[in-house]
């Protein structure tokens, strides 16, 4: 069923199509600019969640079945709206292969998958952290690109002898799309393969103990691959920022350089834009990362464990996050239990409920319960990680946050959204909802001549979307504070 988000779009005026894919759900979104508005209609909503294949026991993208989606709804778009293109953003790290006849190789792993248990240990041993940050000024994580191939290398190697070309998620489906092999610059970039300077970094891919590279040199966001037909139309396939993080800054109503974005949502990403990398000693010793952003600007910032805990509890109890679970949550003792978000016990685990109960045994504290106590446990330890990153971050950059923007679907709770107000003692500007789709179409509406560039796009965004706004109400005690701190002191801890 087709709706508006916002606003709705009109039928007789041009429209862009967003294929915008979380880790979760993916939805398809057209977007349009009418008399300085701009306006965004969702087409449909689709599950993309991974799932366990039974051949190789590996966890896996269902990239067919979100394929069938996504041509679905453009073809239900064009059959209603003038759509002039389409373009496709996705999360991070995860790929698939295709061999010398352009035919798939093995399966798309998700980058929960356990198998790169140790990699991040075995890929150092052959080139140093320090070394893999200064090429790269990427966070080391251990779903990382690099790491995943390292695995595949090892384990796989039938798909390694194989494999000839390497498209991450969102370049697969363009290539399915238009028929055309690309590599988008700042999906590139959360790989941890890519040089500061945008090219592929042979190094690396021979301490992943790969036999050469497999990408294409990577193309700019905005950049026009071909076209593909839906019915009778003719669409063009323009790359937005393909990594659904820099099509979510991209849609961030920013207005100066002292506003820090964060995207919440199933991950938080908490950082700055910045024209240069800020890729120091420091910056590696508290894991930022230094990812591609639109027009390449540099997209400083820290990934923290997100919304993933509570959508895991609110699953295993069989409820959802509502307006009645947040209220019940408000009303729970404060600071009663924390967690460390990005403990990696946390990264998947059989029992999410569980897992926060073991953490709370292990470091002396009550363990929660109720629905409301776990949700509370997870939305006050999510604000006090946020609010530990911006003094990281102003520390990196010398110079202090003034405000935080928030979007993504985690900018409709408002009980975080205030948490995260109090803890950080800032401003809170909450939305757009659906920034990586604005981001998207907004790509795409500057490479055919409709915007001028990014900064008109975000002065369009802020005319078209009002945000909800949030004051600081309290401080958190400091007792609150060093004991969160002492929890998540040994948080990242990467080989040297």
């Amino acid at each position: 069923m087709i709706h508006a988000l916002e606003n709705g779009i009109e039928k007789h005026a041009p429209c862009c199509i967003a294929a915008d894919l979380g880790a979760g759900s993916g939805r398809v979104v057209a977007g349009q600019l009418v008399n300085g508005s701009l306006r965004l209609q969702e087409i449909s909503r689709f599950a993309t969640a991974f799932g366990k294949d039974a051949q190789t026991g590996y966890l896996c993208w269902p990239v067919d079945r979100i394929e069938d989606e996504i041509r679905r709804a453009i073809g239900a778009a064009s059959a209603e709206y003038s759509v002039r293109s389409v373009g496709v953003d996705s999360w991070g790290v995860d790929y698939v292969l295709l061999d010398a006849r352009l035919q798939r190789v093995g399966i798309a792993v998700a980058y929960r998958d356990d198998r790169t248990a140790g990699m991040i240990e075995r890929v150092t041993s052959r080139l140093s952290a320090a070394e893999i940050y200064r090429i790269t000024g990427a966070q080391f994580q251990p779903y990382n690109t690099l790491y995943q191939l390292a695995a595949m290398a090892e384990g796989e190697p039938e798909w390694t002898a194989r494999a000839r070309h390497l498209l991450m998620i969102p370049d697969y489906f363009h290539w399915r799309l238009s028929g055309v092999l690309s590599n988008e610059y700042t999906e590139a970039t959360t790989t941890q393969m890519l040089d500061l300077d945008g090219r592929w970094n042979e190094e690396i891919f021979k301490a992943a103990g790969l036999p050469g590279i497999w990408m294409q040199p990577p193309v700019a966001a905005g950049t026009e691959l071909g076209q593909m037909q839906a019915g009778n139309a003719s669409i063009k396939v323009i790359t937005p920022a393909t990594h659904d993080t820099a099509s979510a800054v991209a849609g961030t109503p920013l207005e100066t350089p002292d506003e820090a974005y964060l995207s919440s949502g199933t991950w938080s990403l908490l950082g700055i834009e910045s024209a240069v990398p800020l890729a120091s000693e420091q910056a590696l010793r508290w894991n930022f990362t230094n990812e591609g952003g639109y027009a390449r600007r540099y997209r400083v910032l820290k990934n923290i464990m997100g919304l993933w805990l509570l959508q895991k509890i609110t699953e295993e109890f069989g409820i959802v996050t509502d307006d009645e679970l947040l209220q019940a949550a408000a009303n729970v003792k404060p600071w009663r239990s924390l967690v460390n978000p990005d403990d990696a016990r946390f990264m998947n685990p059989p029992s999410m409920r569980e897992a926060i109960r073991g953490y709370c045994r292990e470091t002396g504290q009550p363990e929660p319960d109720s629905p409301a106590e776990f949700a509370r446990c997870v939305l006050e330890s999510l604000a006090l990680c946020y609010s530990a990153v911006i003094e990281q971050i102003e520390a990196l950059a010398g110079r202090r946050i003034s405000r935080i923007r928030v979007v993504g679907g985690g900018s409709r709770n408002r009980l975080l959204n205030q948490m995260c107000a109090d803890s950080c003692q800032l401003p809170i500007s909450a939305g757009p909802v659906e920034a990586s789709a604005l981001g998207n179409v907004c790509a795409q509406m500057i490479a055919l001549g409709e915007i001028r560039d990014l900064d008109e796009a975000r002065k369009l965004i802020r005319q078209s979307f009002v945000p909800e706004e949030f004051l600081p109400r309290a401080e958190v005690p400091v007792e609150v504070t060093n004991r969160f701190r002492q929890y998540s002191s040994g948080a990242q801890k990467i080989a040297q």
